[in-house]
């Protein structure tokens, strides 16, 4: 299994994007009555700000993730933690299949950690799940993420959760 990400392109992936983050298992990335122009305005606007990114994951070339990458001092966390250098937010979200494979999110989350860790910059990754999103907290956990505290966010409540680069590889046994 070969993965590769890439950046996120506003013009042609919002059609793409549109069926996993209204899908009902996507419930949790809050845009389950979004139309694809709001799918279309929200990634316009990502990829307008200069401290958020948003990348398509391919599975053997096959778009099968979507990964956004943000700076807690400017985006999402602004006054809810002390930010540390080299801090980095994550989400990321794998489009919903009829036919799971065991083990593929916790393939996809590891890929996505690794992606991050390859920037020298990076010294910690922070999360900010649902406090709700159980299987979220249980992936976080089996890639070195350390649940901090809850947070109350303006859209929810949310367990903020951090994880460095050695917490990483000693959880998935690679050196970065």
């Amino acid at each position: 299994m070969t993965v590769r990400i890439r950046p996120y392109d506003p013009l042609r992936d919002a059609e793409l994007i549109h069926p996993w983050v209204t899908h009902p298992k996507a419930a949790f990335w809050m845009m389950q009555d979004a139309k694809l122009e709001d799918v279309e305005r929200e990634y316009m606007a990502i990829a307008a700000h200069p401290h958020h990114d948003a990348f398509i994951g391919l599975v053997d070339e096959k778009p099968v993730f979507l990964m956004e990458r943000y700076d807690p001092r400017y985006v999402e966390l602004v006054g809810l933690y002390e930010p540390l250098p080299g801090d980095v937010g994550m989400h990321f979200l794998v489009a919903p299949t009829d036919t799971p494979v065991r083990g593929f999110t916790r393939t996809v989350i590891t890929a996505v950690m690794a992606e991050l860790f390859a920037d020298p910059a990076t010294e910690r990754v922070v999360v900010e799940p649902d406090v709700g999103n159980t299987a979220v907290h249980a992936l976080n956990e089996a890639v070195g993420f350390v649940p901090e505290r809850e947070i109350q966010k303006p859209e929810k409540q949310a367990l903020l959760s951090f994880c460095t680069r050695a917490q990483f590889e000693t959880a998935v046994g690679v050196t970065i």
